[in-house]
């Protein structure tokens, strides 16, 4: 992990960046909290509360920033995330889509409206063999999905 990376990411919330890293710290292992700026009696929130939180998940920094609701999310930005097997996509796919949306091919909003996309690392390896019918059938089993199945993605690629 960076100590002080050069890019971090912001999210902008309304009022709720220290719950929603911590329901992200909860999904991922070697996550933490790296500090946390609150506000003075000069604002712009109430005095103590949250103004940036900032936190990793698997190591990669993040920020949250309470800014009011001026700005919501949408899914012109997203964070995919590699998974190794379905147990992982099952797991990450029911915690991070709580209180949120599913969507189609892997991509899900979680409940403060930030898109994921859930993906396995087979999808990539099974796409990327150079046989075109085999990457075909598998982008057309992936094209009716909603959340990754990878042995649907396996059968695909198999001809079946």
């Amino acid at each position: 992990m960076t100590p002080n990376p050069k890019i971090k990411p912001f999210l902008w919330f309304a009022s709720e960046a220290e719950e929603a890293a911590n329901h992200y710290m909860a999904a991922f292992k070697d996550s933490k909290i790296i500090s946390t700026m609150r506000n003075g009696k000069d604002g712009p929130g109430p005095e103590g509360s949250v103004l940036v939180i900032e936190f990793t998940l698997n190591g990669q920094h993040f920020c949250g920033l309470n800014g009011g609701p001026l700005f919501t999310p949408n899914e012109s930005v997203s964070f995919a995330i590699m998974c190794e097997d379905q147990a992982e996509i099952d797991r990450l796919w029911q915690h991070l889509g709580k209180g949120g949306a599913y969507s189609a091919c892997g991509w899900l909003k979680d409940k403060w409206g930030f898109s994921w996309q859930i993906v396995p690392k087979r999808f990539f390896e099974l796409t990327s063999t150079g046989d075109s019918a085999a990457t075909a059938r598998v982008m057309a089993a992936m094209m009716q999905m909603t959340k990754f199945d990878v042995a649907k993605l396996e059968e695909a690629f198999a001809g079946g």
